[in-house]
């Protein structure tokens, strides 16, 4: 792992969200990092007409482009990177851990990655959450210490989560359902690349059925697809989501001193008009808080 970097403010997705929040705390002369691997569903949407100040309709994706160059124009560290954990540190502020191997101390921390991912359409997850069924590794490993479990997912935050349990549990499978792994596993951990048709169990979760035939049995199941978004981090520092949102008060702050939420995740109205008013909102509690 690099050098541990430290910052004044990290963003935590580059939408507009994110970027708004990074103009203002640019122009404040404060130090800023903005990490985002992909745009979400703005990067997809073709024309934004509804928006104000444009002439002209506007492809989602250059929208965010011109954001981003606005951000590093005026100083912000713009990083293509995924955030894969963040923990608190004792002696105040956060700790980061990218997936390219950096790592960041930052002294408060913006989530803006858009809304919380829906759970993949496989039969059961939804059936077997609480009841073996996990999106967070770092909170529920413990309770599977010794015990058979697996990862749902192929990225670098998949790795991450098989990083926290290998310690723990008696054996680990990683399921890509479908997808080839982009990274290779320890060798003590089997991969399995077939679909999941369906979980099965009773009252807890037993394992799986694979598209192949086979069966594989577990205890734990943790989702791991994709992207940390903005509510994984949240629930592994302990904060509870309000029908799959983050809560926040009036500038944005969560329960959590320095930790800030804006866009989606908070469950704002999905318009780009919400998002770029909650970054310019959360960017000024930031400023506060960090001067205060």
């Amino acid at each position: 792992m690099e050098h541990t970097q430290n910052t004044d403010a990290f963003i935590i997705g580059s939408g507009p969200a994110g970027c708004s929040a990074a103009l203002y705390l640019c122009r404040a002369g404060l130090r800023v990092a903005v990490a985002g691997k992909d745009g979400g569903a703005l990067e997809r949407a073709e024309r934004i007409e509804n928006y104000y100040g444009l002439t002209q309709p506007l492809r989602g994706g250059d929208l965010i482009e011109i954001g981003k160059k606005q951000c590093a124009a005026l100083g912000a560290g713009m990083l293509d990177d995924e955030v894969i954990s963040l923990d608190w540190r004792e002696d105040g502020g956060y700790a980061l851990q990218l997936a390219s191997g950096t790592a960041y101390d930052a002294h408060a921390v913006l989530l803006a990655t858009g809304m919380a991912k829906r759970a993949p359409n496989i039969e059961g997850i939804k059936a077997f959450e609480g009841k073996g069924v996990s999106y967070c590794a770092v909170c529920d490993a413990f309770l599977y210490r010794g015990r058979e479990v697996a990862v749902l997912g192929g990225g670098a935050y998949a790795r991450h989560e098989l990083e926290e349990l290998l310690p723990l549990a008696g054996h680990v499978t990683l399921l890509t359902h479908g997808a080839e792994p982009e990274f290779d596993p320890p060798g003590e951990v089997e991969v399995r690349t077939s679909k999941i048709l369906r979980l099965r169990g009773g009252d807890t979760l037993a394992g799986a059925e694979l598209a192949t035939g086979q069966t594989e049995a577990f205890q734990g199941l943790f989702v791991a697809l994709g992207s940390a978004s903005a509510g994984d981090l949240a629930r592994k520092l302990g904060l509870q989501l309000e029908r799959g949102a983050i809560p926040v008060d009036g500038r944005q702050e969560t329960q959590l001193p320095g930790l800030f939420a804006a866009g989606d995740c908070t469950g704002a109205f999905a318009q780009v008009a919400f998002a770029v008013a909650e970054g310019a909102r959360a960017g000024m509690g930031m400023i506060q808080y960090l001067r205060h």
